[in-house]
Formats: structure tokens, C-alpha cells, sequence
């Protein structure tokens, strides 16, 4: 795959998201099959792996640890910290909670050093001078090896970037979830951090991978938001099947023209597909080598945007636990 760069880390193109291993939609694949995912993305040419200790509460950590431990020197490890305290979740970002968290993850992860470390979210209760502080403190212990933000705004980032470099920022953004293009990606730009994308096939939808919600496990956190839901989710339906004929002309799959519109769209930006699926692995990583012209770039834009695109991407109440910008229509954070 070719390579880009995260912080002073030079990573495949597309790296890998660990968290559907171990949480968020549905039940985890059985162990067998998250090590031909885990090992076969190794053998494909991933080589920035990325989870959370709230992944499962501890699990993808300790899966991750377990099977990719021993080849460690061959990836560039991300974690996160910030919505757990302990086996619980719950954001916070108190600088003693950030610091133990970390040392949880360290033992999970085997590892004696974390390669990039996001606060996975900012706790308003906590200034985030005092969080990435408490960050800058295990880069100095040489517990992290750089730090990283997710879900922030653009001020947010200029605020924490001031008291320590901040080396990515991590955020959803897709053809049809656009935040990052209100301001972040900009900031990124000036600041000469990474963009790392999460979500970057909309969730498994525009791979193709959601036609009808009723198949979707109870506990799938899809089942919660609102592009997924009536109305919205049949109005979107109508728009994967154009953009799957966009394509077919282009000679890919609909995941691997998500990936290619991502990276054809900034020449540092990282994203990080998941999946429970080795073929998905690999047809995730054969994204990189898809060429888009200025017209068909032109043609998904034209599709898939804030203005075709049914429903926000998350709920009132979910929405308030994020700094994200909002698009223009968005709902705004519940009180």
C-alpha cells in the first residue's frame, strides 16, 4: 500500500479500525476470525491498527495485545482514553483518570509504549488545556508517543495544539457525513496535523452492507441513529443504489470508491475502515490502488451530500457528546 504520515509515523494509507472486533455492531466475530482479520491486514500491508479502551470495555485492547503483540514493530499502534473510568464506561477526562487509563492499556496492548494516544472525547467539565496536559506528561514519560484528539472542533484543536503538538485528529467523514469540511480539515491543514477518518464507508452503508435494519443484532448501534431510521433510511436507500452504479463505471466496489474519494480528497488524510470480514480486509486495502478522475469526483459530490443525505448523523442526545461543527439543519445538542 502506499504510505502516508501520521505525526512523525509513516503508516499505510488505510489503516485499520479495530473496534467492530470487539463492540458496536452486533455480535463480535469468534476469536478464529478476528485473528485472520487482525493477521491478514498485517500480510495485506496495514500497518497503523487502531482501538480504544472503551472498545468493549477492554476487550479489543486485549485482543489486539494478544494477537498482534508479537509483531509489534511492524505496525503503528493508536488507542484512546477518555470514556472510561476503570471497567465503566463514562467520559472523563480528568488528568489522573487519563493517566490510569493509559497504564490499563499499556498492560492490554503488551506494549511499553503507545504510538498515538487521542482523547477519544473532550469532557466539558475538564478544560482541555488540563487533559492534553495530562497527555503531554506520558509523552515525556514515554508512556505515548504522540497525541491525538477525536470528535473536536476546529477551536478545540487550535486550544489544545497550543499546549502540546497534536499529531491527528479523528473524525467521521464520508460522502455522506461532511462535518469535517465546516472547518477541521482546514485547521488540520494550517496546523500540520493528520486527519484520520473513521466511519469512512458510512457505517457499512454505502459498502452495501445495510438494505434492510430489521437484519441488524439488537445492541447495533446503528439501530439509533437517524439515517437508519423510516423515512430517512428508505430515502437513502434510493441513493446507495446510484452511488453503487457510480461504482460499477469506475470498475470498483462501493467501499473501495468511498476509500479512493477520501483519499483523492486530501493527500495526508488516513482513514480507517473496520470489519469482521477478511475479504472485506482485503477489499478495503485494494482501495488505495483505485484512480479517480476530477469527473467522477465531481459525480459522488454531487450525489452524496449534506443536501441529498436523509437524517443527521447522530441524535440530539448523542450529538451533545461531541464538539464536532454542525452542517447547516443539523440538530443541535439535547440540554
Amino acid at each position: 500500500m502506499d504510505k502516508r504520515r501520521v505525526g512523525s509515523f509513516e503508516v499505510s494509507a488505510i489503516g485499520l479500525g479495530c473496534m467492530s472486533l470487539s463492540h458496536a455492531y452486533g455480535s463480535p466475530p469468534p476469536r478464529e476470525q478476528a485473528e485472520r482479520v487482525l493477521l491478514g491486514a498485517l500480510d495485506a500491508g496495514y500497518t497503523f491498527f487502531d482501538t480504544a479502551a472503551v472498545y468493549g470495555l477492554g476487550h479489543n485492547e486485549t485482543l489486539v495485545g494478544e494477537i498482534l503483540g508479537p509483531h509489534r514493530d511492524k505496525f503503528v499502534l493508536a488507542s484512546k482514553c477518555g470514556m472510561t473510568v476503570g471497567d465503566k464506561r463514562e467520559i472523563n477526562g480528568r488528568p489522573e483518570n487519563l493517566k490510569a487509563t493509559c497504564e490499563d492499556s499499556l498492560r492490554r496492548l503488551k506494549t511499553d509504549a503507545i504510538d498515538l494516544y487521542y482523547l477519544h472525547r473532550w469532557d466539558r467539565r475538564v478544560p482541555i488545556e488540563e487533559s492534553v496536559g495530562a497527555l503531554a506528561d506520558l509523552v515525556r514519560e514515554g508512556k505515548i508517543r504522540s497525541i491525538g484528539l477525536s470528535e473536536v472542533s476546529a477551536a478545540t484543536l487550535r486550544r489544545a495544539h497550543a499546549v502540546h503538538p497534536i499529531a491527528a485528529i479523528q473524525t467521521e467523514y464520508s460522502p455522506w457525513t461532511r462535518n469535517p469540511e465546516v472547518a477541521v480539515l482546514d485547521a488540520c491543514r494550517e496546523l500540520g496535523v493528520t486527519f484520520v477518518a473513521f466511519s469512512p464507508v458510512a457505517r457499512g452503508f454505502i459498502a452495501g452492507g445495510v438494505r434492510d435494519v430489521s437484519q441488524l443484532e439488537p445492541g447495533d448501534i446503528r439501530l439509533n441513529m437517524p439515517r437508519f431510521q423510516g423515512e430517512n433510511f428508505a430515502a437513502n436507500l434510493k441513493l446507495l443504489e446510484r452511488f453503487e452504479a457510480v461504482a460499477r463505471e469506475a470498475g470498483c466496489t462501493p467501499a473501495q470508491l468511498c476509500l479512493a474519494w477520501l483519499l483523492h480528497k486530501d493527500p495526508t488524510l488516513v482513514p480507517i475502515p473496520g470489519t469482521t470480514r477478511p475479504d472485506h480486509m482485503a477489499e478495503n486495502a485494494a482501495g488505495a490502488d483505485v484512480r479517480l478522475s476530477p469527473e467522477v469526483m465531481a459525480r459522488i459530490d454531487e450525489l452524496v451530500n449534506p443536501k441529498t443525505v436523509a437524517g443527521p448523523r447522530y441524535s440530539s442526545a448523542l450529538q451533545a457528546n461531541i464538539d464536532t461543527e454542525l452542517l447547516p439543519g443539523e440538530l443541535e445538542p439535547a440540554e
